[in-house]
């Protein structure tokens, strides 16, 4: 199999989808792998890396796809690239493909097909291939790391000689990937760690970290979660319940991270203005779903925003690109472990199309858009 990886050209993309080991297990595999000057410069890996990895090394990404079978990216690349592609390869990446439906129109229309890495189904023997929560994993721990150095102040209790200073106290709203692993960074920086989720599973999973578990705890919430393990979509009357009690809380909390997200939809709206305005100045405000249109009122894409009372909104993008040579590294894991999937016993590229994971993930097929969300 011919393999490309791609340099990325988003603005904040610092990720690459193949690190250096990663080319090289796919070279020992008999596989070519071309990846395109300088893919890998913004996380720390060099062309010579690559080179020595047994990589070769192409000027430009069309040069790069041009005869590849199989293109490995973080983004998908653009509708223009794709049609560089040629007919019946496969292309892979976080492709956002709801919002962005002309990009798998642009796939089928070239004969490619695309994979998209968000929608890997959920299920156990997926779980190496699970690049959702291997980035939202780094998302959750710099997001708190960052949260400290904008707060300003100790995160853990000080007992010095002049006197002691008290723990800052932090708010993790929505307990999945991203969420668990800001509690667990949050508590072992010192914090007084709280947390709230609507599915009722991660109550246990809060206080198995040391935090305190906060939500309204009614029947419907005991019903709250999805098959997939998603939170489902609350009722109006539980919204305003856990509303009441959020808005009491946060403002005795330091810092707050916001983790909530559901597929396919707008971020649910979480905090309003009305709870800023209780929060104590010098408050940190972290919102990991900004991208999806924010679980903080007030919260803007790429920016930190200073409100009227001095509480800080942190609505920076792209959260694992900030740690591009990790991120990138686990991102290079998850496609390594989706390779089998499209290759055939003599290492040509042949996806499986009776396995559910490509038949969940793949968005094209033979020039058409085939996969449910998109018709």
């Amino acid at each position: 199999m011919k393999i490309a990886v791609i340099k990325e050209t988003a603005a904040n993309e610092a990720r690459v989808a193949a690190t250096p080991d990663a080319v090289k297990f796919y070279v020992s595999g008999g596989h070519s792998v071309s990846v395109t000057k300088g893919a890998g410069k913004k996380a720390n890996f060099s062309d010579a890396d690559y080179k020595e990895a047994g990589a070769s090394i192409s000027a430009t990404n069309d040069a790069c796809v041009k005869t590849a079978d199989f293109v490995m990216s973080i983004n998908g690349g653009s509708k223009a690239l794709v049609a560089k592609m040629k007919k019946s390869a496969g292309v892979f990446g976080l492709m956002n493909p709801t919002d962005h439906p002309d990009y798998a129109k642009a796939c089928a229309k070239a004969g490619v097909t695309a994979y998209a890495g968000e929608y890997i189904p959920r299920i156990s023997r997926a779980q190496s291939m699970d690049i959702l929560s291997s980035q939202s994993n780094l998302s959750g721990y710099r997001s708190v790391v960052e949260a400290a150095a904008i707060y300003g102040r100790s995160f853990p209790m000080m007992m010095t000689a002049a006197g002691t200073i008290a723990p800052a106290k932090a708010f993790i709203m929505g307990v999945g990937v991203a969420g668990l692993q800001a509690i667990a960074t949050a508590r072992r920086l010192g914090a007084v760690t709280t947390a709230t989720d609507v599915r009722p599973a991660t109550k246990e999973q809060v206080a198995s970290l040391g935090a305190k578990f906060i939500a309204v705890e009614n029947e419907e919430f005991k019903e709250a979660e999805t098959a997939g393990g998603y939170a489902k979509q609350m009722s109006a009357e539980y919204q305003k319940l856990q509303a009441e009690l959020t808005a009491k809380h946060i403002s005795k909390q330091d810092v707050v991270i916001t983790t909530a997200l559901i597929p396919g939809r707008p971020a649910p709206r979480l905090i309003t203005k009305a709870m800023i305005k209780t929060m104590k100045p010098g408050s940190v405000l972290v919102d990991l779903a900004v991208e999806r249109g924010g679980n903080v009122e007030g919260a803007k894409p790429g920016e930190i925003v200073t409100t009227a009372n001095g509480v800080k909104i942190v609505g920076i993008l792209n959260w694992p690109s900030r740690m591009a040579a990790d991120s990138s590294s686990l991102f290079a894991r998850n496609i390594r472990n989706f390779l089998p999937l499209i290759t055939a016993e003599d290492g040509s590229y042949t996806p499986d199309w009776d396995d559910e994971i490509i038949q969940g993930c793949a968005l094209t097929k033979d020039g058409e858009v085939i996969h449910e969300r998109l018709q």
